[in-house]
Protein backbone atom coordinates (compact mmCIF):
# COMPACT_ATOMS: atom_id res chain seq x y z
CA UNK A 1 0.00 0.00 0.00
CA UNK A 2 2.68 2.19 0.59
CA UNK A 3 4.38 1.66 -2.35
CA UNK A 4 1.11 2.36 -4.45
CA UNK A 5 0.83 5.34 -2.00
CA UNK A 6 4.27 6.89 -3.37
CA UNK A 7 3.77 6.18 -6.98
CA UNK A 8 0.84 8.11 -6.81
CA UNK A 9 1.94 10.73 -5.13
CA UNK A 10 5.46 10.70 -6.96
CA UNK A 11 2.26 10.74 -10.61
CA UNK A 12 1.14 14.30 -9.27
CA UNK A 13 4.33 15.67 -8.56
CA UNK A 14 5.06 15.62 -11.79
CA UNK A 15 2.85 18.44 -12.76
CA UNK A 16 2.27 21.48 -11.40
CA UNK A 17 -0.46 23.07 -8.84
CA UNK A 18 -1.36 25.16 -12.07
CA UNK A 19 -1.49 22.35 -14.46
CA UNK A 20 -3.88 20.01 -12.02
CA UNK A 21 -6.32 23.40 -11.27
CA UNK A 22 -6.46 24.32 -14.95
CA UNK A 23 -7.48 20.47 -15.80
CA UNK A 24 -10.05 20.13 -12.79
CA UNK A 25 -11.77 23.66 -14.05
CA UNK A 26 -11.81 21.92 -17.78
CA UNK A 27 -13.50 19.26 -16.66
CA UNK A 28 -16.17 21.38 -14.64
CA UNK A 29 -16.50 23.71 -18.51
CA UNK A 30 -17.03 20.55 -20.58
CA UNK A 31 -19.35 19.34 -18.27
CA UNK A 32 -21.25 22.37 -18.52
CA UNK A 33 -20.67 22.71 -21.93
CA UNK A 34 -21.61 19.36 -23.11
CA UNK A 35 -24.82 19.49 -21.24
CA UNK A 36 -26.48 21.86 -23.08
CA UNK A 37 -24.49 21.39 -26.33
CA UNK A 38 -25.99 17.19 -26.48
CA UNK A 39 -29.44 18.77 -27.18
CA UNK A 40 -28.44 21.86 -28.55
CA UNK A 41 -30.32 21.17 -31.72
CA UNK A 42 -33.29 20.27 -29.32
CA UNK A 43 -33.70 22.74 -27.55
CA UNK A 44 -33.37 25.35 -30.42
CA UNK A 45 -36.74 23.79 -32.33
CA UNK A 46 -38.20 22.05 -29.56
CA UNK A 47 -37.90 25.63 -26.79
CA UNK A 48 -37.20 28.13 -29.19
CA UNK A 49 -39.33 27.23 -32.09
CA UNK A 50 -36.81 27.38 -35.21
CA UNK A 51 -36.84 24.90 -37.61
CA UNK A 52 -34.29 21.80 -38.53
CA UNK A 53 -32.46 24.19 -40.80
CA UNK A 54 -32.01 27.22 -38.83
CA UNK A 55 -31.45 25.08 -35.79
CA UNK A 56 -28.55 23.76 -37.80
CA UNK A 57 -27.42 26.87 -38.65
CA UNK A 58 -27.49 28.88 -35.26
CA UNK A 59 -25.86 25.86 -33.34
CA UNK A 60 -22.88 25.73 -36.32
CA UNK A 61 -22.02 29.27 -35.97
CA UNK A 62 -22.34 28.56 -32.09
CA UNK A 63 -20.09 25.87 -31.68
CA UNK A 64 -17.82 26.95 -35.02
CA UNK A 65 -17.34 30.36 -32.94
CA UNK A 66 -16.25 28.87 -30.16
CA UNK A 67 -12.99 27.48 -32.32
CA UNK A 68 -12.57 30.55 -34.09
CA UNK A 69 -12.21 32.99 -31.38
CA UNK A 70 -9.62 31.01 -29.46
CA UNK A 71 -7.01 32.21 -32.12
CA UNK A 72 -7.54 35.62 -31.24
CA UNK A 73 -8.12 34.95 -27.36
CA UNK A 74 -5.09 32.44 -26.85
CA UNK A 75 -3.18 35.83 -27.90
CA UNK A 76 -4.98 38.21 -25.38
CA UNK A 77 -4.70 35.38 -22.88
CA UNK A 78 -0.90 35.49 -23.53
CA UNK A 79 -0.90 39.53 -23.25
CA UNK A 80 -2.94 39.91 -19.84
CA UNK A 81 -2.30 36.02 -17.88
CA UNK A 82 -3.92 33.13 -17.83
CA UNK A 83 -5.35 33.56 -14.36
CA UNK A 84 -7.24 37.03 -15.66
CA UNK A 85 -8.44 35.36 -18.64
CA UNK A 86 -10.19 32.40 -16.75
CA UNK A 87 -12.01 34.31 -14.33
CA UNK A 88 -13.54 36.53 -17.47
CA UNK A 89 -14.27 33.30 -18.87
CA UNK A 90 -16.30 31.71 -16.09
CA UNK A 91 -18.05 34.99 -15.58
CA UNK A 92 -19.34 35.08 -18.96
CA UNK A 93 -19.93 31.62 -18.96
CA UNK A 94 -21.83 31.31 -15.86
CA UNK A 95 -24.09 34.30 -17.04
CA UNK A 96 -24.59 32.85 -19.91
CA UNK A 97 -26.02 29.29 -18.66
CA UNK A 98 -28.33 31.49 -16.88
CA UNK A 99 -29.30 33.45 -19.12
CA UNK A 100 -30.37 30.12 -21.19
CA UNK A 101 -32.29 28.83 -17.86
CA UNK A 102 -34.60 32.15 -17.86
CA UNK A 103 -35.16 33.06 -20.99
CA UNK A 104 -37.94 30.80 -21.93
CA UNK A 105 -39.35 31.76 -18.70
CA UNK A 106 -39.39 35.34 -20.30
CA UNK A 107 -40.62 34.33 -23.23
CA UNK A 108 -43.36 32.29 -22.20
CA UNK A 109 -46.86 34.34 -22.89
CA UNK A 110 -45.11 34.11 -26.94
CA UNK A 111 -47.23 31.06 -26.83
CA UNK A 112 -46.53 28.10 -24.77
CA UNK A 113 -48.50 24.92 -25.44
CA UNK A 114 -48.79 21.35 -25.06
CA UNK A 115 -49.20 18.06 -27.43
CA UNK A 116 -48.40 14.55 -26.08
CA UNK A 117 -45.73 14.23 -24.02
CA UNK A 118 -43.38 17.34 -24.86
CA UNK A 119 -43.57 20.92 -23.69
CA UNK A 120 -42.97 23.21 -26.78
CA UNK A 121 -42.87 26.91 -27.50
CA UNK A 122 -44.22 26.56 -30.13
CA UNK A 123 -45.90 30.08 -30.72
CA UNK A 124 -42.01 31.23 -30.90
CA UNK A 125 -42.22 29.87 -34.81
CA UNK A 126 -43.69 32.50 -35.97
CA UNK A 127 -42.16 35.31 -33.68
CA UNK A 128 -38.85 37.49 -34.05
CA UNK A 129 -38.74 37.31 -30.03
CA UNK A 130 -36.88 33.88 -30.82
CA UNK A 131 -33.74 35.71 -32.20
CA UNK A 132 -32.63 37.14 -28.33
CA UNK A 133 -31.22 33.94 -27.40
CA UNK A 134 -28.42 35.32 -29.50
CA UNK A 135 -26.99 37.62 -27.51
CA UNK A 136 -27.08 34.91 -24.59
CA UNK A 137 -25.12 32.52 -26.38
CA UNK A 138 -22.53 35.38 -27.20
CA UNK A 139 -21.62 35.29 -23.71
CA UNK A 140 -21.58 31.70 -23.98
CA UNK A 141 -19.00 32.15 -27.11
CA UNK A 142 -16.54 34.78 -25.68
CA UNK A 143 -16.10 32.56 -22.46
CA UNK A 144 -15.81 29.47 -24.13
CA UNK A 145 -13.07 31.15 -26.67
CA UNK A 146 -10.72 31.59 -23.68
CA UNK A 147 -11.03 28.87 -21.90
CA UNK A 148 -10.37 26.57 -25.49
CA UNK A 149 -6.75 28.23 -25.66
CA UNK A 150 -6.00 29.07 -21.65
CA UNK A 151 -6.36 25.27 -20.62
CA UNK A 152 -4.56 23.95 -23.41
CA UNK A 153 -2.14 26.64 -23.23
CA UNK A 154 -1.61 26.11 -19.80
CA UNK A 155 -0.78 22.13 -20.39
CA UNK A 156 1.90 23.43 -22.90
CA UNK A 157 3.47 25.56 -20.38
CA UNK A 158 3.72 23.55 -17.30
CA UNK A 159 5.22 20.45 -19.19
CA UNK A 160 8.54 19.45 -20.46
CA UNK A 161 9.60 17.65 -23.47
CA UNK A 162 9.55 14.71 -21.34
CA UNK A 163 5.88 15.14 -19.91
CA UNK A 164 4.02 16.97 -22.36
CA UNK A 165 2.38 14.03 -24.41
CA UNK A 166 1.89 12.14 -21.44
CA UNK A 167 0.06 16.00 -19.95
CA UNK A 168 -1.91 16.37 -23.23
CA UNK A 169 -3.36 12.87 -22.91
CA UNK A 170 -4.34 13.83 -19.05
CA UNK A 171 -5.79 16.70 -20.49
CA UNK A 172 -7.70 15.00 -22.91
CA UNK A 173 -8.94 12.68 -20.15
CA UNK A 174 -10.45 15.14 -18.37
CA UNK A 175 -12.33 16.99 -20.87
CA UNK A 176 -14.02 13.67 -21.47
CA UNK A 177 -14.72 13.13 -18.42
CA UNK A 178 -16.45 16.37 -17.90
CA UNK A 179 -18.29 15.70 -21.15
CA UNK A 180 -19.47 12.26 -19.86
CA UNK A 181 -20.67 13.38 -16.36
CA UNK A 182 -22.19 16.58 -18.23
CA UNK A 183 -24.18 13.58 -20.56
CA UNK A 184 -25.58 11.81 -17.38
CA UNK A 185 -28.12 14.67 -15.94
CA UNK A 186 -29.70 15.28 -19.51
CA UNK A 187 -31.23 12.36 -19.86
CA UNK A 188 -33.67 11.61 -16.61
CA UNK A 189 -34.43 16.04 -17.05
CA UNK A 190 -35.64 15.51 -20.45
CA UNK A 191 -37.28 12.16 -19.39
CA UNK A 192 -39.25 13.28 -17.02
CA UNK A 193 -40.15 17.14 -17.72
CA UNK A 194 -40.05 17.02 -21.73
CA UNK A 195 -38.80 19.93 -23.35
CA UNK A 196 -38.89 22.03 -19.75
CA UNK A 197 -36.01 19.55 -19.01
CA UNK A 198 -33.81 20.75 -21.61
CA UNK A 199 -34.45 24.22 -20.64
CA UNK A 200 -33.38 23.27 -16.74
CA UNK A 201 -30.47 21.95 -17.64
CA UNK A 202 -29.30 24.79 -18.06
CA UNK A 203 -29.42 25.97 -14.33
CA UNK A 204 -27.09 23.22 -13.46
CA UNK A 205 -24.59 24.25 -16.29
CA UNK A 206 -23.99 27.89 -14.61
CA UNK A 207 -23.62 26.33 -11.17
CA UNK A 208 -20.93 24.02 -12.34
CA UNK A 209 -19.26 27.46 -14.25
CA UNK A 210 -19.62 29.70 -11.00
CA UNK A 211 -18.03 26.58 -9.20
CA UNK A 212 -15.09 26.47 -11.36
CA UNK A 213 -14.82 30.77 -10.88
CA UNK A 214 -14.68 29.89 -7.24
CA UNK A 215 -11.84 27.15 -7.93
CA UNK A 216 -9.92 29.74 -10.01
CA UNK A 217 -10.05 32.43 -7.64
CA UNK A 218 -8.71 30.88 -4.59
CA UNK A 219 -6.23 28.77 -5.99
CA UNK A 220 -4.88 29.56 -9.44
CA UNK A 221 -1.33 30.81 -9.11
CA UNK A 222 1.73 30.37 -11.99
CA UNK A 223 4.83 31.84 -12.73
CA UNK A 224 4.75 30.62 -16.23
CA UNK A 225 2.15 33.09 -17.24
CA UNK A 226 1.78 36.32 -15.42
CA UNK A 227 0.82 38.08 -18.78
CA UNK A 228 3.57 37.96 -21.18
CA UNK A 229 2.22 41.91 -22.59
CA UNK A 230 2.55 41.54 -26.10
CA UNK A 231 1.90 44.36 -28.44
CA UNK A 232 -0.66 44.33 -31.30
CA UNK A 233 2.58 44.18 -33.60
CA UNK A 234 3.90 41.47 -31.70
CA UNK A 235 0.36 39.48 -32.03
CA UNK A 236 -0.42 40.20 -35.59
CA UNK A 237 3.11 38.89 -36.10
CA UNK A 238 2.52 35.91 -34.16
CA UNK A 239 -0.86 35.26 -36.44
CA UNK A 240 0.75 35.95 -39.61
CA UNK A 241 3.52 33.57 -38.68
CA UNK A 242 0.37 30.68 -37.69
CA UNK A 243 -1.36 31.41 -41.11
CA UNK A 244 1.47 31.64 -43.57
CA UNK A 245 3.00 27.67 -42.26
CA UNK A 246 1.49 25.87 -44.81
CA UNK A 247 2.09 22.65 -43.59
CA UNK A 248 -0.32 23.88 -40.27
CA UNK A 249 -3.42 25.39 -42.68
CA UNK A 250 -3.67 22.00 -45.15
CA UNK A 251 -3.57 20.05 -42.52
CA UNK A 252 -6.70 21.48 -40.44
CA UNK A 253 -8.21 21.55 -43.80
CA UNK A 254 -7.98 18.12 -43.94
CA UNK A 255 -8.83 17.39 -40.42
CA UNK A 256 -11.89 19.37 -40.63
CA UNK A 257 -13.34 16.10 -42.99
CA UNK A 258 -13.04 14.42 -39.64
CA UNK A 259 -14.38 16.72 -37.66
CA UNK A 260 -17.62 17.02 -39.52
CA UNK A 261 -18.30 13.30 -39.38
CA UNK A 262 -17.63 13.83 -35.51
CA UNK A 263 -20.26 16.73 -34.81
CA UNK A 264 -22.65 14.57 -36.22
CA UNK A 265 -22.77 13.05 -32.59
CA UNK A 266 -24.39 16.26 -31.68
CA UNK A 267 -26.03 18.09 -35.24
CA UNK A 268 -27.60 14.61 -36.09
CA UNK A 269 -27.73 12.16 -33.82
CA UNK A 270 -30.47 13.57 -31.22
CA UNK A 271 -32.59 14.40 -33.52
CA UNK A 272 -32.17 11.19 -35.67
CA UNK A 273 -32.47 8.99 -32.88
CA UNK A 274 -35.41 10.75 -31.18
CA UNK A 275 -37.64 11.05 -34.59
CA UNK A 276 -36.40 6.97 -35.69
CA UNK A 277 -36.32 5.31 -32.57
CA UNK A 278 -39.14 7.05 -30.83
CA UNK A 279 -39.49 9.38 -27.85
CA UNK A 280 -38.10 6.39 -24.81
CA UNK A 281 -34.97 6.55 -26.88
CA UNK A 282 -31.68 8.09 -24.70
CA UNK A 283 -29.55 9.81 -27.06
CA UNK A 284 -27.56 11.76 -24.69
CA UNK A 285 -26.74 8.17 -22.91
CA UNK A 286 -25.62 6.90 -26.25
CA UNK A 287 -23.29 10.15 -26.91
CA UNK A 288 -21.53 9.01 -23.15
CA UNK A 289 -20.51 6.28 -25.21
CA UNK A 290 -17.59 8.32 -26.77
CA UNK A 291 -16.13 9.94 -23.72
CA UNK A 292 -16.47 6.61 -21.69
CA UNK A 293 -14.16 4.71 -24.04
CA UNK A 294 -11.92 7.83 -25.04
CA UNK A 295 -11.01 8.22 -21.26
CA UNK A 296 -10.54 4.41 -21.37
CA UNK A 297 -8.65 3.51 -24.01
CA UNK A 298 -6.68 7.64 -24.80
CA UNK A 299 -3.47 6.60 -21.96
CA UNK A 300 -3.24 3.66 -24.12
CA UNK A 301 -3.74 4.36 -27.16
CA UNK A 302 -1.17 7.30 -26.97
CA UNK A 303 1.04 4.73 -25.28
CA UNK A 304 0.78 2.45 -28.19
CA UNK A 305 1.74 4.76 -30.83
CA UNK A 306 3.92 6.31 -28.74
CA UNK A 307 6.85 5.68 -30.97
CA UNK A 308 5.14 6.47 -34.17
CA UNK A 309 5.09 9.61 -36.22
CA UNK A 310 1.85 11.98 -35.56
CA UNK A 311 0.58 11.21 -39.08
CA UNK A 312 0.37 7.72 -38.58
CA UNK A 313 -1.76 7.75 -35.61
CA UNK A 314 -4.09 10.65 -36.93
CA UNK A 315 -4.07 8.03 -40.68
CA UNK A 316 -5.09 5.08 -38.38
CA UNK A 317 -8.31 7.01 -36.85
CA UNK A 318 -9.03 8.98 -39.79
CA UNK A 319 -9.94 5.62 -41.56
CA UNK A 320 -12.43 4.66 -39.03
CA UNK A 321 -14.40 7.81 -38.97
CA UNK A 322 -16.10 6.57 -42.38
CA UNK A 323 -16.21 3.28 -41.09
CA UNK A 324 -18.26 4.92 -38.11
CA UNK A 325 -21.18 6.37 -40.10
CA UNK A 326 -21.71 3.39 -42.60
CA UNK A 327 -22.51 1.29 -39.48
CA UNK A 328 -24.70 4.07 -38.23
CA UNK A 329 -26.51 4.10 -41.40
CA UNK A 330 -26.90 0.73 -41.17
CA UNK A 331 -29.70 0.73 -38.23
CA UNK A 332 -32.27 1.75 -40.34
CA UNK A 333 -31.58 -1.32 -42.97
CA UNK A 334 -31.99 -4.11 -40.24
CA UNK A 335 -34.88 -5.57 -38.28
CA UNK A 336 -36.23 -3.82 -35.95
CA UNK A 337 -34.31 -5.33 -32.71
CA UNK A 338 -31.02 -6.80 -31.79
CA UNK A 339 -30.55 -8.13 -28.97
CA UNK A 340 -33.53 -6.91 -27.73
CA UNK A 341 -32.69 -3.49 -28.38
CA UNK A 342 -33.91 -1.43 -31.21
CA UNK A 343 -31.89 -1.94 -34.06
CA UNK A 344 -31.32 1.87 -34.93
CA UNK A 345 -29.98 3.17 -30.82
CA UNK A 346 -27.86 -0.41 -31.00
CA UNK A 347 -25.98 0.54 -34.56
CA UNK A 348 -25.75 3.97 -33.49
CA UNK A 349 -24.21 3.63 -30.25
CA UNK A 350 -21.51 0.69 -32.23
CA UNK A 351 -20.60 3.60 -34.74
CA UNK A 352 -20.59 6.15 -31.53
CA UNK A 353 -18.18 3.39 -30.05
CA UNK A 354 -15.98 3.37 -33.67
CA UNK A 355 -15.54 7.04 -33.58
CA UNK A 356 -14.60 7.33 -29.77
CA UNK A 357 -11.60 5.11 -30.87
CA UNK A 358 -10.74 7.26 -33.96
CA UNK A 359 -10.36 10.49 -31.60
CA UNK A 360 -7.96 8.54 -29.21
CA UNK A 361 -5.91 8.22 -32.00
CA UNK A 362 -6.27 11.69 -33.58
CA UNK A 363 -6.85 14.26 -30.68
CA UNK A 364 -3.79 13.93 -28.34
CA UNK A 365 -1.77 13.82 -31.44
CA UNK A 366 -2.76 16.87 -32.93
CA UNK A 367 -2.74 18.75 -29.84
CA UNK A 368 0.70 17.49 -29.55
CA UNK A 369 1.88 18.76 -33.11
CA UNK A 370 0.70 21.81 -32.33
CA UNK A 371 2.39 22.75 -29.66
CA UNK A 372 5.68 21.64 -30.57
CA UNK A 373 5.31 23.84 -33.38
CA UNK A 374 4.32 27.08 -31.32
CA UNK A 375 7.57 29.45 -29.97
CA UNK A 376 7.95 30.20 -26.69
CA UNK A 377 5.30 32.74 -25.79
CA UNK A 378 2.89 31.55 -28.11
CA UNK A 379 1.61 28.92 -26.83
CA UNK A 380 -1.96 29.95 -26.56
CA UNK A 381 -2.28 31.68 -30.18
CA UNK A 382 -0.86 28.57 -32.01
CA UNK A 383 -3.11 25.94 -29.64
CA UNK A 384 -6.12 28.34 -30.31
CA UNK A 385 -5.07 28.06 -34.09
CA UNK A 386 -5.53 24.36 -33.97
CA UNK A 387 -9.49 24.36 -33.41
CA UNK A 388 -10.06 26.35 -36.25
CA UNK A 389 -10.76 22.62 -38.29
CA UNK A 390 -13.48 22.52 -35.76
CA UNK A 391 -14.90 25.66 -36.67
CA UNK A 392 -14.92 25.45 -40.44
CA UNK A 393 -16.65 21.48 -39.54
CA UNK A 394 -19.07 23.13 -36.95
CA UNK A 395 -20.34 25.58 -39.40
CA UNK A 396 -20.54 23.56 -42.46
CA UNK A 397 -21.42 19.99 -40.72
CA UNK A 398 -24.67 21.39 -38.63
CA UNK A 399 -25.73 23.27 -41.68
CA UNK A 400 -25.73 20.14 -43.98
CA UNK A 401 -26.99 18.19 -41.11
CA UNK A 402 -30.13 20.65 -40.76
CA UNK A 403 -30.83 20.29 -44.34
CA UNK A 404 -29.82 16.67 -45.07
CA UNK A 405 -32.69 15.93 -41.95
CA UNK A 406 -35.54 18.69 -43.25
CA UNK A 407 -34.83 16.38 -46.36
CA UNK A 408 -34.83 12.55 -45.10
CA UNK A 409 -35.51 12.87 -41.74
CA UNK A 410 -38.36 15.81 -41.00
CA UNK A 411 -39.93 16.85 -37.60
CA UNK A 412 -42.94 14.31 -37.47
CA UNK A 413 -44.91 17.27 -36.07
CA UNK A 414 -44.98 19.07 -39.00
CA UNK A 415 -46.90 16.01 -40.64
CA UNK A 416 -50.56 15.26 -40.54
CA UNK A 417 -50.39 11.61 -39.24
CA UNK A 418 -47.93 9.33 -38.53
CA UNK A 419 -48.52 7.44 -42.32
CA UNK A 420 -47.26 10.92 -44.03
CA UNK A 421 -44.29 11.13 -41.97
CA UNK A 422 -43.19 7.63 -42.26
CA UNK A 423 -43.33 8.10 -45.94
CA UNK A 424 -41.05 11.02 -45.98
CA UNK A 425 -38.48 9.24 -43.68
CA UNK A 426 -38.28 6.18 -45.60
CA UNK A 427 -34.40 6.78 -46.80
CA UNK A 428 -33.33 8.45 -43.51
CA UNK A 429 -30.23 6.34 -43.20
CA UNK A 430 -29.41 8.05 -46.38
CA UNK A 431 -27.80 11.43 -44.28
CA UNK A 432 -25.08 9.18 -43.21
CA UNK A 433 -23.99 8.21 -46.20
CA UNK A 434 -22.95 11.69 -47.28
CA UNK A 435 -20.86 11.97 -43.72
CA UNK A 436 -19.09 8.55 -44.98
CA UNK A 437 -17.82 9.91 -48.07
CA UNK A 438 -17.13 12.99 -46.47
CA UNK A 439 -14.72 11.11 -43.81
CA UNK A 440 -13.44 8.56 -46.19
CA UNK A 441 -12.10 12.01 -49.01
CA UNK A 442 -10.32 13.44 -45.46
CA UNK A 443 -8.62 10.17 -44.66
CA UNK A 444 -7.53 9.77 -48.47
CA UNK A 445 -6.49 13.45 -48.17
CA UNK A 446 -4.00 12.93 -44.76
CA UNK A 447 -2.29 9.83 -46.64
CA UNK A 448 -1.41 12.22 -49.67
CA UNK A 449 -0.71 14.75 -47.64
CA UNK A 450 1.81 12.78 -45.25
CA UNK A 451 3.63 11.20 -48.74
CA UNK A 452 4.13 14.08 -50.25
CA UNK A 453 5.53 15.94 -47.06
CA UNK A 454 9.22 15.09 -46.32
CA UNK A 455 9.83 16.65 -43.10
CA UNK A 456 10.31 14.34 -40.63
CA UNK A 457 7.75 14.45 -37.29
CA UNK A 458 8.63 14.02 -33.75
CA UNK A 459 7.89 10.54 -32.23
CA UNK A 460 6.59 10.98 -28.73
CA UNK A 461 8.97 10.53 -25.54
CA UNK A 462 8.90 7.26 -23.70
CA UNK A 463 6.33 7.64 -20.91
Amino acid sequence: MSSFLNKFTNFFKQYTQAFWVANTVEMFERMAYYMFFIVITLYLSQVMGFSDIESGMIAGLFSGSLYLLPTFAGAYADKIGFRKSMLVAFSLLSLGYFGLAVLPTLLESSGLVQYGRETVFTGLRESSMKWTIVPVLILIIIGGAFIKSIISGTVAKETTSETRAKGFSLFYMMVNIGSFSGKLIVEPLRRSLGSEGLVYLNYFSAVITFLALIVVFFLYKSTQHAGQGKTFREIGRGLMGVLTNKRLVILTLIMSGFWMVYYQLYATMPKYVLRMAGPDSTPAWYANINPLIVVLLVNFVTNLMRKRSAMTSMGVGMLLMPISALVMATGNMMDNTILGINSIAFMMVVGIGIQALAETFISPRYLEYFSLQAPKGDEGLYLGFSHINSFLASVLGFSLSGTLLEKYCPDPTLFANHTEWMAAATHAHYIWFYFAAIGMISAIALFIFSAVSKEKEPVLQQA
